[in-house]
Order: structure tokens, then sequence, then C-alpha cells
């Protein structure tokens, strides 16, 4: 017998030896509502995500069109190049 069966036959032979305890009544009907906040929390944090993650973009878009960081920027420090 595998080391998994035997575990198997040690839970079953527990489970038949013992009462079965008793559930309470609403036990059932809170577990739904914890669950149904749970995906409603994780759905309204997932969505604020993206959201956050869409305006970091358009901002960041927004900066680079006006900053242009790509072009270089002009040559201050020298002197202009006369009499040559």
């Amino acid at each position: 017998m595998s080391l998994p069966d035997r575990k198997e036959d040690e839970v079953r032979r527990m489970l038949e030896a013992a009462p079965h305890p008793i559930v309470p009544p609403g036990l059932a009907a809170l577990a739904a509502r914890q669950g149904h906040r749970m995906l409603r929390r994780r759905r309204v944090l997932r969505t604020a995500g993206w959201w956050l993650l869409f305006a970091a973009a358009v901002a960041f878009s927004v900066w680079a069109a006006l900053a242009e960081p790509w072009t270089t920027p002009p040559i201050d420090t020298t002197p202009p190049v006369e009499g040559w």
C-alpha cells in the first residue's frame, strides 16, 4: 500500500469512528456572504489597479510629448566660434 493510500485509509477510519460534529445553522450563509465580499473586494482592487495603470500611462505620454526627452538639449556652455 502506498503512502497516500495509507493516509487516506487512516482518515477514513478516524471519520467513521468519531461522531460527526454539529454544523452551526448559519455557517453556509455566512461563508457565502464572506466569499461574495472577498470577490467584490478583489474585483474593485483589480479595476482600480487597471485605472491607475491607465492614468500613469496617459500622464507619462503627456509628459513625454511636452518635454521631448529624446531630443538633445542645446549646448550653451561653449562660446560661439568666430573668426575662422
